[in-house]
């Protein structure tokens, strides 16, 4: 494990040193990738701007929900974001042989080396609309806030198991680069309340693909909303997760090399 963690350490720092190397790049990525993926909090502030609502839900609790989706995509970005692209890459390209030769288990060969920090602004950007809506609710009492570091790890492990199971896809779909746009229309669900869908949504999107974690469990455990039947939606989180590494493990099993 040690050495694992010493390997996972090196990859880290040259993929900081790389981005201190062409910060210009690492900056306008940064903020293309922020600009990209939070106009839809803008979207909602027309919504209540025009006299509309999420009903039972005010403007600072919904951009709540929809800052710690931010914040979670920007985690699950920064650590498991390269993998599909990079997996898709290198079977293209008749490669990904030279991975399976490295004396490491190939995943985390791939998590390790794709570390992205271009991603750290879509974090950092979650983070800042999550500081303000949290300035205009209710004081949060400590239990709560234990009960959001739970439930924002279960988001982001569904954000994990998603990406690794679009790199599994990636064997078979090899030519196909929008794999990810299936992942997006997905997770749209989880930009808001999960309250506002039909009960057949809510129940798909709490135990079999768990992205009402991803976002509105969170912000709902901050909100004083969540209830003890709420946390079995946790288990099918990590199961979610445990899922797309065995996709993935078996997917290359299954590679034949680029004359399969």
């Amino acid at each position: 494990m040690k050495r694992y963690w010493d390997v996972y350490k090196q990859c880290l720092y040259s993929a900081l040193l790389s981005a201190s190397a062409y910060r210009m790049n690492f900056f306008v990525s940064s903020l293309i990738t922020l600009v990209s993926n939070i106009l839809f909090p803008l979207v909602t502030l027309l919504i209540y701007r025009a006299g509309a609502s999420f009903s039972g839900w005010s403007f600072y609790e919904v951009l709540l929900i929809q800052s710690v989706f931010t914040m979670s995509s920007g985690l699950s970005s920064l650590i498991f974001g390269g993998v599909m692209w990079t997996t898709n890459h290198l079977i293209r390209e008749g490669s990904f042989e030279v991975v399976l030769l490295k004396p490491l288990n190939p995943l985390f060969f791939i998590v390790a080396t794709t570390f992205s920090p271009d991603n750290v602004g879509l974090f950092l950007g979650g983070a800042t609309l999550f500081v303000i809506a949290i300035a205009h609710v209710s004081a949060i009492p400590a239990f709560l806030w234990l009960q959001f570091v739970v439930l924002f790890a279960a988001g982001t492990a569904v954000l994990a198991g998603l990406s690794l199971m679009m790199a599994a896809m990636s064997f078979k779909w090899v030519g196909n680069s929008r794999i990810s746009e299936l992942a997006d229309s997905v997770l749209q669900f989880g930009k808001y309340p999960l309250t506002i869908f039909p009960k057949a949504v809510q129940a798909l999107a709490t135990m079999i693909i768990p992205v009402g974690m991803v976002g509105f469990f969170p912000a709902s455990a901050l909100l004083g909303r969540v209830q003890a039947a709420d946390f079995a939606a946790v288990l099918p989180c990590f199961l979610f997760m445990g899922a797309g590494i065995w996709a993935y493990r078996h997917m290359i099993r299954l590679y034949e090399g680029v004359g399969g």
